[in-house]
């Protein structure tokens, strides 16, 4: 009787346990998600430095593994091509950057950006979209 008294204890305290772990535990929020069944867009990337337009190297992100964020020869088109949940942070053109191996400042100090034909600022942090025209103006 009493190992069944202290099992029942135990069970409940785990329980308890993990209802508070769980509880506290940081929920995804589903603000952050941008689909949950993968996506194939096709953003634009221009980069004009002193109005000379920069050439973006074919097959970025392909080689012995691909990333999902990549380029082929149909430039200025970049592939996001995700499979599963996809978040914002996934689609971001740092993104692009890092996996080309190149800064955003890299190529100049004073950089103007637009998005659609609108100017934006944010930059690296900019989540891309299907069909985005995004242009990169160094001078």
């Amino acid at each position: 009787m009493q190992s069944t008294a202290l099992s029942i204890a135990l069970a409940a305290a785990a329980i308890l346990v993990g209802g508070v772990l769980w509880l506290n535990a940081p929920q995804e929020s589903s603000s952050d998600i941008v689909s949950r069944t993968g996506l194939h867009w096709h953003p634009q990337l221009l980069i004009y430095v002193k109005d000379e337009a920069v050439e973006i190297p074919h097959n970025i992100g392909l080689g012995a593994v691909h990333s999902p964020m990549h380029t082929h020869e149909d430039l200025p088109i970049i592939h996001l091509e995700f499979n599963g949940i996809v978040r914002t942070d996934d689609t971001r053109l740092g993104n692009f950057f890092r996996i080309w191996g190149k800064d955003m400042s890299s190529f100049g100090p004073n950089l103007r950006m637009t998005v659609n034909g609108q100017e934006s600022t944010e930059y690296e942090n900019y989540a891309m979209r299907d069909g985005d025209k995004i242009e990169l103006r160094y001078e």
